[in-house]
């Protein structure tokens, strides 16, 4: 998301000698991602961040893949999921590419330790639980129906106010942006945009702890997860400016493109990166040509899965469809709406569904852990 901003203090000018009131120098941290090239923030800490006290010994974080072909449209009842305290342990890697990786999570205590995913950037979609998101950016308060997207190597910890919390968790080994084609050349959201700069929530409160002790950090790298503990509180941070932070963005902030006709799902595009695409299904205005058909066509989507997970309402193209549940449509064979669906649309005026896509660019395999929450024989719901 190209949008400066910066909070705290920083020198006027990158690179220069910036002093802490007690004269020691300000330790400048350049964060970003694809090299030099891509968006960087500049980060001034109190103390090196380069402070390891001791490294333990890592362990597999890698999913275990069940089914690498598939080609059978397949269900998996996302609630399922049973609730655990720790965050890290409640997360369940569901559904695989070289691209990404797509789980839930169910954790029912805050963090007490902290996290950092220098393979992926993360979306966190918030389904159930509301609470705080806290970076060495600063804080972004979330809730029902917010996204929160986490750069790579961004050191974090989440603090739920809630024990029902329930997550939609989708790691990209690329950066996730905005859709190209609402941007303009500078970055700005343009008018045909479903959503502008004014819908994103930005980290605010910056708080600076100069703290000294042993601060657990969770590191996953290549599949491995490694205990890291580091002489100094992660978030020491005084300043910092750029590009590369956290922020979040409601679904409920997303406005709805409609048309006379039914619109291909590329109008409810909210995120994209090199692998796959994000949409958001949200309440709506149906088509309104006297003949239009509301539900969805039948297609053949051959070059890319299709993931939906329904977060509330009644989706209009299923039936029997409960919260939290998740639809894989692969690549290769036809889908379409559910017998009866279509006619049921007809006339209809508005939908009150509430849904996430996910759209890979390259086929998905189906990990174990997924395969204890799937519905069986699924691919055959749409036989009369």
């Amino acid at each position: 998301m190209p949008l400066y901003h910066n909070l705290g203090v920083f020198p006027k000018k990158r690179h220069t000698v910036s002093r802490q009131a007690n004269g020691a120098l300000y330790q400048e941290e350049l964060v970003g991602t694809q090299g030099f090239a891509g968006m960087s923030s500049l980060v001034y800490h109190l103390y090196p961040p380069t402070l390891v006290k001791e490294s333990g010994e890592p362990y597999s974080a890698e999913p275990k893949v069940a089914v690498i072909h598939n080609m059978r449209a397949r269900s998996f009842q996302g609630f399922q999921i049973t609730p655990e305290e720790d965050y890290l342990q409640s997360r369940k890697t569901l559904l695989v590419n070289s691209d990404l990786h797509i789980g839930l999570a169910a954790p029912t205590d805050s963090m007490t330790y902290f996290y950092k995913n220098a393979d992926a950037d993360e979306m966190l979609f918030i389904h159930n639980g509301s609470g705080t998101l806290h970076t060495m950016y600063g804080s972004i308060p979330f809730e029902y129906g917010d996204y929160l997207i986490i750069p790579r190597g961004t050191v974090y910890q989440l603090d739920f106010k809630t024990g029902n919390n329930r997550l939609l968790v989708l790691e990209t080994f690329a950066p996730i942006f905005t859709p190209r084609r609402y941007r303009n050349d500078f970055g700005q959201l343009l008018e045909h945009s479903p959503f502008c700069e004014r819908d994103f929530k930005l980290p605010q409160n910056l708080k600076t702890y100069d703290e000294q002790g042993s601060f657990k950090i969770m590191i996953k790298k290549r599949g491995m997860m490694y205990p890291y503990i580091y002489a100094t509180h992660p978030f020491d941070v005084a300043g910092w400016d750029g590009y590369h932070y956290p922020y979040g963005f409601s679904i409920h902030n997303f406005e709805p493109i409609t048309g006379r006709v039914h619109l291909p799902p590329p109008i409810h595009q909210t995120f994209e990166n090199a692998g796959c695409v994000v949409c958001s299904f949200v309440p709506r205005m149906y088509d309104y040509h006297p003949q239009a058909i509301p539900a969805p066509y039948n297609h053949s989507n051959i070059d890319s899965d299709e993931i939906l997970y329904y977060v509330d309402g009644d989706f209009m193209s299923r039936n029997n469809i409960q919260k939290g549940q998740i639809t894989l449509h692969p690549g290769g064979v036809p889908h379409g709406p559910h017998p009866g669906a279509m006619e049921r649309s007809i006339g209809k005026k508005e939908t009150k569904e509430l849904a996430v896509m996910i759209d890979p660019f390259r086929p998905l395999a189906i990990t174990e852990d997924a395969l204890g929450i799937e519905l069986p024989d699924y691919y055959k719901s749409w036989l009369s």
